[in-house]
């Protein structure tokens, strides 16, 4: 495609380009990292950052140079930081042409120290962590900027307290700033900072948003090309993700997009800076469309078409993009449409690749659930499903902010393994509940302070709605989830017991007051100012209400959802004189992957077929 160039790429440490061109990989030069090296970034003019035991080295003209020391567990330079919320993913900033590298320093040396048990060792290894649960003491984060003339870093002046949250770090066009969206640890106020690169002083607050329950930053600046003066700003500010300009005096020009749906991913500019990319949701949320809007007057062209997930990517002049987008019934087709949606070419029709098996059928629909809320429900149906016979019916559950089940895609984003659990005669059914994404702030936000209860309420309102239906027996209801999954399967087996026969429960939350500050006090708030909260969402409290079949599995090296939840809840079940089962991963972190990701699946496919059936 016209336009597209070098893409750069580390491969097993070596770095090479990609020809968008010619389709394959060419070897840079002879520049190798270190096998231990973590993080790797690499500037406009060609340098490399990187990250090694702690620390942060540049690598300029075949020579590496360390430009921090003090690096170890306890401060962390480079890396992610605030256990990766606030949409952060790196922690190493390039300025535009690669003169300056802006990075996070992570002082976690206050923050508790938690054991991870490695039992891959004879005798077993102790591996410590820094894990801050919630209402406790939380790291401190700083920003520093090395200048690669002067060989000499200074640090932003981002101020107190120490524990705010420094996230969507952003370079000005001319180098000359950094802007920080700084939130408060409450994070329901947040200040979008300049500060000046060179010395760290703060310039000034552009502006200010606030929310009586929170505000979520999550994405940086995106400066117009052409014009350091202006740039585009995401916000849900008012009730859905939209894109607002912005001059650099913190002035709104306008809010380029408005309406109940929200901008689910922001790609880019036109080389004028006329107009504007991203995806965007639709029909309820479980559609993903793409659009452009244009600057000036906020006039929006959409560039794909037919219902369904449509996934974008533009050639560098923005002329022709490449939609790749599928639906329920659509495997896939990959087309090359222009910048007014006219189909050019299309590259990929794919058949259906379960055409010669026996596979589900799958439904998507809505039902109305408290407050008249429209809920997506996915119905998995077993291949020669007869509506006269009785079936089994397994619930899988998530249901917690940030996450969708599902989507207009193809078999409405469904599992494969849900498929095999169909063949094994059950129908499988998932439920979008308040609290979950892309449905706005208000559908999100309804949680807020009691995690589990919206969630639940709608959970059974699905429930109710499929016992009617006659071929579902609804005295034998399963239900399974992982991390917060793990969590509403617990709840909807304790907290409304005899509903369901049988759980699953895969690295459950257990106690939100053990779980990590970010996320926890963002919806919760402290267990401290939430003590009403924390106790009615604690499971450990409803563990003798247990009526029917329940197992609990959890992978010991779990670093997101630590071991303990699980492991106080047994506690807890053995002193109640309650029967729980109970399975562990040796060494799985906190989902279970690789080979044994297909030992996990049958396991709880056994559990289902031994109890459910």
């Amino acid at each position: 495609m016209e336009g597209c160039s070098y893409r750069s790429i580390f491969l097993k440490k070596k770095q090479y380009e990609l020809s968008t061109k010619a389709m394959k990989l060419v070897l840079k030069d002879s520049i190798t990292l270190p096998e231990s090296a973590e993080v790797e970034s690499k500037s406009a003019k060609g340098d490399i950052a990187y990250v090694n035991e702690f620390n942060i080295y540049i690598e300029k003209n075949h020579q590496s140079k360390k430009i921090t020391t003090d690096g170890s567990i306890n401060i962390v330079y480079g890396k992610s930081v605030h256990r990766e919320e606030f949409g952060i993913d790196k922690g190493l900033f390039w300025s535009p042409q690669g003169i300056k590298l802006a990075f996070y320093r992570m002082d976690q040396s206050m923050v508790n120290a938690y054991p991870i048990v490695d039992f891959s060792a004879t005798p077993a290894k102790e591996k410590i962590i820094k894990y801050p649960m919630a209402g406790g003491v939380s790291h401190q984060v700083t920003v520093g900027v090395y200048d690669l003339s002067s060989e000499k870093i200074v640090y932003l002046k981002t101020g107190l307290p120490a524990d705010q949250y420094l996230t969507n770090i952003a370079w000005s066009p001319d180098e000359k700033s950094v802007f920080i969206a700084v939130l408060n640890r409450e994070q329901n106020h947040m200040k979008l900072n300049q500060y000046d690169a060179s010395s760290g002083d703060f310039v000034k607050t552009l502006f200010e948003e606030k929310d009586d329950k929170y505000t979520e930053p999550l994405h940086p600046m995106e400066f117009i090309p052409g014009n350091n003066n202006q740039f585009v700003w995401q916000s849900r500010r008012d009730g859905f993700y939209h894109l607002f300009l912005y001059d650099l005096s913190g002035k709104l020009i306008k809010q380029l997009t408005k309406g109940e749906w929200e901008v689910s991913d922001f790609t880019g500019f036109d080389a004028k800076g006329s107009k504007a990319y991203f995806q965007a949701t639709g029909n309820m949320g479980i559609d993903r469309d793409y659009y452009s809007v244009t600057l000036s007057t906020g006039a929006l062209t959409k560039i794909s078409s037919g219902s369904g997930v449509h996934a974008c990517v533009a050639s560098d002049d923005k002329k022709y993009f490449i939609d790749t987008y599928s639906n329920v019934t659509t495997p896939s087709i990959i087309q090359v449409v222009d910048g007014n949606g006219k189909v050019m070419n299309t590259l990929l029709k794919a058949e259906n690749p379960l055409a010669n098996y026996s596979s589900a059928t799958t439904r998507l629909f809505n039902i109305k659930g408290e407050g008249d809320n429209l809920l997506w429900c996915r119905m998995l149906l077993p291949a020669n499903f007869d509506s006269t016979k009785k079936y089994q019916v397994i619930v899988y559950v998530y249901g917690g902010p940030h996450a969708q089940m599902i989507t207009n895609s193809w078999l409405g984003g469904a599992d494969m393994w849900f498929h095999y659990l169909t063949q094994e005669g059950y129908i499988v059914f998932t439920l979008d509940n308040r609290g979950s994404g892309w449905r706005g702030k208000a559908f999100e936000q309804a949680t807020f302070r009691n995690l589990g209860e919206k969630e639940m309420a709608d959970q059974l309102s699905g429930v109710n709605h499929i016992r009617k239906f006659p071929y579902v027996d609804g005295n034998r209801l399963g239900v399974n989830g992982w991390s917060y999954g793990g969590f509403m399967t617990t709840s909807l087996m304790t907290r409304n017991p005899g509903i369901f026969k049988v759980g699953v429960a895969g690295g459950p939350v257990i106690d939100w007051s053990f779980y990590e500050i970010m996320y926890t006090e963002r919806y919760m708030d402290t267990p401290e100012s939430n003590p009403a909260g924390y106790k009615l969402n604690n499971l450990l409290n409803y563990v003798d209400q247990l009526n029917g079949r329940l197992m609990l599995i959890h992978g010991t090296s779990d670093d997101v959802v630590v071991w303990q939840h699980s492991m106080m809840y047994l506690k807890k079940s053995i002193s109640s004189g309650v029967q729980v089962d109970y399975m562990v991963y040796p060494g799985h972190l906190h989902n279970v992957l690789g080979k044994d990701r297909v030992h996990l699946n049958e396991k709880i496919t056994r559990y289902f077929n031994d109890y459910l059936k």
